[in-house]
């Protein structure tokens, strides 16, 4: 059992052992993916993951963690995000709380109080900082989510966390982290990342899966869900995503979504008013929804059964 424990922990030695790792973590990944994923380990070096939202960008950085047995810290990225919520900042309270006591008391040494003031005792951490410490089985996984989102300048100062994995407090010096944290960064493509940010990383695209590898993921993810129904439900999506100008193609996750939705209507096959009523599920815009609903939907499913006409099990 020790020795199963240990191995769950150790890093990938090779690309098959990476592939292995990700399906530990039920993430059906290809090849290609599993191939950047070990050399960014290997070689220390944050790896950026580019993709349609609902791909699963975010979900291997989750899987690593758990099948690592390392603690995953995550930083979600957003607009106006700034130092002090994603790297450190000073508990101002507490400093003046001991300014006051130190008064209180009669201690006039300024310089000495200063120094304490601005020592670690007083420093409150965020993700960012967290991830230079040595977590629980070596470096943790540091997941940037959805830089994208961010402004311009946080990029900049990313560069130096990305490049030395180390950042500079002005009251306490530079801190570097001892073993370079697994980082994942992700991004949805809503704006185009610096180049210098990118050349600190290998990167990758993350594309939607073709219909077998979405099937293997649906077997896993949704095992509820009839051999037969999700047969239908990934030949169906495939359809939606390739043959229909749809403003949001619907991700991995709504696949998933809509696997659990049906086998909660008790549902073992699909057929148009059940596609109709449940579209919600798969598509988020009203103007996508009306141009499938309906006609359009029968359509497609008409051209599913057509494909599998004669298929073991359909």
């Amino acid at each position: 059992m020790a020795d199963d424990s240990a191995a769950h922990c150790a890093l990938p030695a090779n690309v098959d052992e990476t592939l292995e790792l990700l399906k530990r973590g039920q993430y059906i990944g290809e090849r290609s993916l599993a191939t950047v994923l070990f050399l960014a380990i290997k070689l220390g070096r944050p790896l950026f993951l580019e993709g349609e939202a609902g791909v699963g960008k975010t979900e291997i950085a989750k899987v690593l963690a758990t099948a690592l047995g390392r603690p995953l810290i995550r930083l979600q990225c957003y607009e106006g995000l700034d130092v002090n919520s994603a790297v450190y900042e000073w508990n101002y309270a507490r400093q003046m709380m001991e300014i006051r006591l130190a008064e209180a008391a009669g201690d006039r040494d300024r310089e000495r109080l200063e120094s304490d003031i601005f020592s670690k005792r007083f420093l409150i951490e965020r993700p960012l900082l967290q991830a230079l410490r040595p977590g629980i089985g070596g470096a943790p996984v540091l997941l940037i989510d959805e830089l994208d989102r961010t402004d311009e300048p946080f990029e900049a100062f990313l560069l130096e966390l990305l490049s030395d994995f180390q950042v500079s407090i002005p009251e306490l010096g530079t801190i570097k982290a001892a073993e370079a944290p697994i980082t994942i960064i992700t991004s949805n493509r809503t704006r185009e990342i610096h180049d210098a940010l990118k050349r600190r990383c290998l990167y990758h695209w993350v594309d939607y899966p073709n219909a077998a590898r979405e099937l293997e993921i649906l077997k896993i993810k949704a095992p509820g869900a009839a051999d037969a129904l999700s047969r239908q439900i990934v030949a169906f999506i495939q359809r939606l995503r390739h043959g229909n100008d749809l403003f949001k193609l619907p991700g991995v996750a709504e696949t998933i979504d809509w696997a659990d939705a049906l086998t909660q209507l008790d549902k073992v096959a699909l057929d148009p008013e059940t596609i109709d009523s449940t579209l919600g599920v798969l598509l988020k815009y009203q103007d996508d929804i009306q141009k499938i609903q309906g006609s359009e939907a029968a359509r497609l499913l008409d051209e599913v059964k057509q494909d599998m006409v004669g298929l073991p099990g359909v």
